[in-house]
């Protein structure tokens, strides 16, 4: 399974045809306690740099963009029991919702992890 980042600090997991997305670990740490998750519903079309989902946390809410564009198939249940799951476990368990990949194309503009630590760094 192939592992990409956005610069708006989207981590977005690729299998085959199918992709996970989230918000990094980097983003989590931004925001604050998280208290709030809305997640795109099943069937959605979302484009790639557009809003998908949206985050609230103590501090703000913020809009979680599509790394890439396709058609959701799941949301992650557990969020919303526990948004706080993107704390304790952002690039796993916190994952937001998945997707059916609409042009797989759009995955050469995203970072690897390497390149992903050295955007923040120079944050």
């Amino acid at each position: 399974m192939a592992r990409y980042f956005t610069e708006d600090h989207e981590w977005i997991d690729v299998d085959g045809d199918t992709a996970t997305v989230g918000i990094t670990d980097y983003a989590q740490g931004q925001l604050g306690d998280i208290v709030f998750v809305e997640l795109p519903d099943a069937g959605a079309k979302v484009a790639k740099g557009k809003d998908a989902a949206v985050v609230e946390s103590v501090k703000a809410a913020s809009d979680v963009y599509a790394p890439i564009t396709g058609e959701v198939t799941e949301g992650n249940p557990a969020l919303e029991d526990d948004p706080a799951l993107v704390n304790s476990d952002p690039e796993d368990g916190g994952w937001f919702f998945k997707l059916t990949i609409a042009d797989t194309g759009e995955l050469d503009g995203l970072m690897d992890e390497a390149a992903y630590k050295s955007f923040c760094d120079g944050l």
